[in-house]
């Protein structure tokens, strides 16, 4: 895939009217829908601060969870979770979409920037029209949920189109959420069919980093994947075994490579149709003379619960009524020792179950060996930068990716809608 393309200090933006992809999929209290995470809104604020500050007049977009477009796609969710749907009506849909506006966001976005952020009851509707139109040089407009609309997941070329046209004739777009560029909605990549598309401050940066990680990185290159499933990395395993000098697997997933070299995992995650490539990948990394890092101890407990009852066991030695839930001390050191003799270091994926305190020990010792290794260090969103920023660590790393999904999808080589959807420089 391409990396190297035109952002938004490459074209002029005077006076032109500016269709921007955000993120600010956030997350909310559930009782009170106040925002209780604005991360991906100051993410935000670089590329709209530019924009303003060079005169351009910015149409703001995004989507927020995952509200059901139509009634009757209200009435098949509800279904599917019990609900009799003769009991539903077109009220409780309606608040189900009042939970997901983007107007807190909105409010939130004008405190930030610290000036006023009108906003749109609609996406593509008669009050977006009117205000897009009247919309001068240097003010901000924040459209509805984009997701408020079947078109926009499903890429509808009208929909695209309308949204395209908020913008005007002489109008540019914008994208600038890295999250969602892994998807071809409307809002991320369709509207490049009618406007000229570049990337934000954000997005430049994400294609930097990531992209000098996985073609031209400093080396030793090691990287760390941990997670549940091996089948959720498959892609990235493959990739990386092209790129990477060192790969480090833990996490559920290193259960499944464990019973590839014939050990017993007894109760662990395991996924059994992915041994046989478990094998092929263990075997693959010998013959490239990629050095593949597996867990040789782990703490285990015979049930699944946050308790500090654990035992530390070598890899080979797992009890039968046991699973293993972190990666153990001498892990650690193993893992540890590689990371700070890399020059880069890409991770993704907790080494146990992170969520439990009891169990959160393998993931941050990751977390604290990158800060302190000087390598370039990249961390691919989930878990892995929960651990970071609760550490402390944050400030320490190279670069923190916004995107989950989209960096996984970008360390597999996979070819991002969103972003082939960009001019090239």
């Amino acid at each position: 895939m391409n990396y190297n393309k035109k952002t938004i200090t490459d074209v002029d933006v005077a006076g032109r009217k500016v269709l921007l992809r955000c993120d600010f999929n956030v997350p909310q209290d559930k009782k009170t829908g106040a925002i209780t995470d604005d991360k991906r809104i100051r993410a935000a604020l670089p590329t709209i601060q530019y924009l303003l500050d060079k005169g351009a007049a910015v149409i703001a977009c995004s989507h927020l969870g995952k509200p059901n477009a139509t009634f009757a796609d209200f009435v098949k969710k509800q279904t599917e979770k019990g609900k009799d749907p003769a009991t539903l009506t077109e009220d409780e849909w309606k608040k189900s979409l009042a939970k997901l506006t983007l107007a807190p966001v909105a409010v939130r976005l004008g405190e930030l920037l610290g000036r006023p952020v009108i906003f749109a009851a609609d996406t593509i509707g008669p009050d977006a029209q009117a205000k897009a139109a009247a919309l001068k040089p240097g003010e901000l407009l924040l459209l509805e949920n984009t997701r408020f609309d079947k078109g926009e997941t499903k890429n509808k070329p009208e929909f695209a189109e309308a949204l395209a046209a908020l913008a005007g004739p002489e109008g540019l777009f914008v994208s600038d959420a890295f999250g969602t560029v892994h998807r071809a909605h409307a809002s991320t990549a369709g509207v490049a069919a009618h406007l000229p598309a570049v990337s934000g401050l954000l997005i430049q940066k994400e294609l930097a980093v990531m992209g000098t990680a996985l073609e031209s990185p400093k080396r030793p290159f090691v990287a760390i994947l941990g997670g549940a499933k091996v089948s959720d990395k498959i892609g990235v395993i493959n990739n990386l075994l092209e790129k990477a000098d060192t790969i480090i697997i833990g996490g559920g997933m290193a259960y499944t490579f464990l019973k590839a070299k014939g050990y017993e995992v007894g109760k662990s995650l395991l996924e059994a149709d992915k041994v046989d490539y478990a094998k092929e990948m263990l075997a693959k990394a010998a013959e490239r003379g990629v050095r593949l890092l597996l867990p040789v101890d782990t703490a285990v407990l015979d049930r699944f619960e946050n308790s500090y009852e654990y035992q530390v066991v070598p890899a080979d030695a797992i009890p039968a009524d046991c699973m293993g839930l972190d990666i153990g001390p001498e892990t650690v050191k193993l893992f540890s020792e590689a990371i700070h003799g890399a020059g880069t270091v890409v991770w993704n994926g907790p080494m146990g179950v992170f969520e439990f305190s009891a169990f959160a020990e393998g993931t941050k010792a990751v977390a604290r060996a990158l800060a302190e290794s000087g390598a370039v260090t990249i961390v691919g969103g989930g878990d892995s930068a929960a651990a970071v920023e609760q550490l402390g660590f944050a400030d320490k790393m190279t670069h923190i990716s916004t995107g989950g999904g989209a960096s996984l999808e970008f360390l597999e080589g996979k070819e991002l809608p969103g972003v082939a959807c960009l001019l090239d420089k």
